[in-house]
């Protein structure tokens, strides 16, 4: 009985084995993480919705917009 229990376990632990590694080379590897930290936040002259300094439309004067609308319409 003892055998037939220590034979199911190991049977256990290599399909466990091959199945972890099967995912693995699915998934292949993981892309690096960006190491760019966090970016400044603007808020709309128009409407205040805060976004990041890269998506931001600016004007002549410099001012943040969330879209091409919110700087054509100018600021409150």
């Amino acid at each position: 009985m003892m055998k037939f229990l220590l034979l199911i376990a190991v049977i256990a632990f290599a399909w466990w084995l091959l199945r972890s590694k099967a995912r693995g080379r699915v998934d292949g590897p993981r892309p690096p993480k960006p190491k760019s930290g966090p970016q400044p936040m603007l808020a709309c002259a128009h409407c205040g919705v805060h976004l990041p300094l890269a998506d931001a439309v600016k004007d002549a004067d410099d001012r943040a917009y969330c879209s091409e609308a919110h700087r054509l319409a100018g600021p409150r």
